[in-house]
């Protein structure tokens, strides 16, 4: 029984993978598995990165989605997920994304982070987890789903490795910068104001959403690593991202990041 059900989670991982590839979506994994589990869900997620690690890819952290009200009830789910990020995911600043290989892109302005030290464990507090912080970021996410996000459930989010596509991330800020919940992030469609929002809308503090990382990922027996990229959530609803559009995220205290898209 064991074995059947890894295969059943191994192919759903080439499922995702292929649509990825191929940029063809897929039918929701809740549709046709309403009885999912949520484990169940990230142990799909974990086949489809090892996928990719064997075609040549890295992991290089994690982001937390889901972890603002307003995320929450544009897809109506109610509480956070993670996923991995791979270095292929990342684009830097100079360089262009090209829509054409994603499935359903959308836009985020987020905070993120990169860690000094590890962080593992069910107790690991949020003051461990501020004196690990050795870098602070603004950030763009693209989110992408290969099921498509039309009637999207949890299970699915977690599967599709919590609708990882792209992000970039500004300069960094060394170490961690204070009072994150009261910065404001605003979000620009070629200069035009399209979102904003406060670092609260994360959970009520981005470095809640690292905790709750944390503690998820001590659940199966994992942690975070230093030197890893934690991409802490969006402060305003996702945004549809299209051809020639240049995106970028500014707030009081972080250099911008910046996304042009060919």
């Amino acid at each position: 029984m064991e074995g059947r059900v890894w295969l059943w989670e191994h192919a759903e991982a080439q499922r995702l993978r292929s649509a990825e590839t191929t940029r063809q979506p897929v039918s929701l994994l809740s549709h046709r598995q309403p009885k999912i589990s949520l484990n169940d869900a990230y142990r799909i997620q974990w086949h489809g990165a090892a996928l990719r690690v064997a075609d040549g890819a890295r992991v290089v952290g994690h982001k937390v989605g889901l972890t603002s009200a307003a995320i929450q009830e544009q897809f109506g789910i109610d509480q956070p997920d993670s996923g991995l990020l791979l270095d292929y995911m990342a684009v830097a600043q100079d360089r262009e994304l090209r829509i054409g290989d994603l499935v359903a892109p959308r836009v985020e302005g987020e905070l993120a982070f990169r860690l000094g030290a590890d962080l593992s464990g069910a107790c690991v507090g949020e003051k461990a987890i501020r004196d690990a912080v050795a870098d602070t970021f603004l950030a763009l996410e693209v989110i992408d789903s290969r099921y498509g996000f039309e009637g999207l459930a949890l299970a699915d989010s977690v599967a599709d490795n919590a609708a990882c596509g792209r992000f970039v991330l500004g300069a960094a800020v060394p170490g961690l910068v204070p009072e994150l919940g009261g910065e404001h992030l605003t979000l620009t469609v070629d200069g035009a104001v399209a979102a904003s929002g406060f670092g609260r809308a994360i959970l009520g503090d981005p470095i809640r959403s690292v905790a709750w990382l944390v503690h998820r990922l001590a659940s199966f027996g994992t942690g975070l690593r230093a030197g890893d990229v934690v991409l802490a959530g969006a402060v305003h609803a996702s945004l549809p991202l299209g051809a020639g559009q240049t995106v970028a995220v500014g707030s009081p205290r972080l250099p911008q990041a910046v996304l042009h898209v060919a």
